[in-house]
């Protein structure tokens, strides 16, 4: 298990320069760059630059650089613990994402915490009570959750709460602690905000998890094995959770590869919605400007997650499935 987990981390670390060097290439495929939008904005507004002064922002932002020679500044820099400098807010990114980081990081626990909690228990009972009354209507309620966007049920619950108690529930924390340092007092404040997006969130991956739960379990339940040791007088409950509720684990677990950066990249519209300072539209912003060491970083973060994701679901299922160690064993 040691020299498998070992394994594992040195994979890691080797993909994620490998995805740091697709990243940056795929960031400077776009024809121009930021100071060419730069450029372009001061045009509409009427505003013309010389040549001179074109060579010396190029210099200055090291755009006259080739790409290979940015990459490597940007990655040293970035071993360093500097992600480098962004165009568009004038600002180091590390001084920008610093806090988004923590509180996308913090949202997307949250988040994952729910889903499991919610979808792993509620996919078991419908299993369990296949074609009941309950059994029909968590598969209605289930297709709802499916159909409905996540924006959408963070707008209706935004009007139902100012409709009707007179409350905002957009943003992370209250008017008077936006921008204020953090305290005992601003982090109470958070937590009562927390709850609101950390549901409409949530709520995009726990419907299709129930429905994955609910067949794979019934799946499991039919198998021969499960016929078998009921036939020889084994409990239900310990039927149940001894063999096909950790089989029926094994898609659960590795959703968790998945599950972190969809998060973040498909949640971008509901943190617009419900007003979040996350990293999901600080990265579309910094898309649309090709704020090219913003983009990098903050793409880098959501690979990060994702190779993370897929590192602790390897390792999870090596413990949730008996058949795997067993097959690495006897590899």
């Amino acid at each position: 298990m040691r020299s498998y987990v070992l394994q594992r981390l040195v994979y890691m670390v080797f993909l994620l320069w490998l995805v740091s060097i697709v990243t940056f290439i795929i960031i400077q495929l776009p024809p121009g760059d930021y100071l060419s939008t730069y450029i372009s904005r001061l045009e509409q507004a009427g505003q013309v630059l010389a040549d001179e002064e074109v060579a010396a922002l190029r210099e200055q932002y090291g755009l006259n650089l080739p790409m290979y020679a940015r990459y490597f500044k940007w990655f040293g820099q970035m071993l360093q613990g500097n992600f480098g400098y962004s165009y568009n807010w004038e600002k180091p990114v590390r001084d920008l994402i610093g806090e988004r980081l923590a509180l996308t990081f913090t949202i997307a626990i949250l988040s994952a915490i729910f889903t499991y909690s919610v979808a792993i228990p509620i996919g078991i009972y419908s299993a369990t009570r296949q074609y009941s009354i309950a059994d029909y209507v968590i598969s209605f309620v289930g297709f709802i959750g499916l159909a409905i966007p996540n924006f959408m049920l963070a707008l209706i619950l935004m009007y139902v709460a100012w409709a009707h108690y007179g409350l905002n529930l957009t943003g992370l924390f209250s008017p008077e602690f936006q921008g204020a340092p953090w305290s005992l007092a601003k982090l109470g404040d958070l937590a009562i905000h927390l709850p609101i997006p950390v549901i409409v969130v949530g709520t995009a991956g726990t419907a299709g998890l129930v429905r994955v739960m609910r067949g794979t379990l019934l799946d499991e339940l039919n198998k021969q094995y499960v016929i078998t040791a009921r036939s020889k007088g084994v409990g239900e409950v310990t039927l149940l959770f001894k063999y096909p509720v950790r089989v029926a684990l094994n898609p659960i677990v590795s959703s968790l590869a998945w599950l972190f950066p969809s998060l973040i990249s498909g949640g971008t519209i509901t943190a617009y919605v419900l007003g979040l300072p996350t990293a999901g539209p600080m990265l579309l912003r910094s898309l649309l400007t090709q704020d090219t060491f913003l983009t990098a970083s903050l793409l880098m973060f959501v690979t990060i997650l994702t190779v993370i994701g897929t590192t602790v679901s390897d390792i999870l299922l090596v413990v949730v499935d008996p058949r795997i160690r067993m097959e690495r064993a006897a590899s």
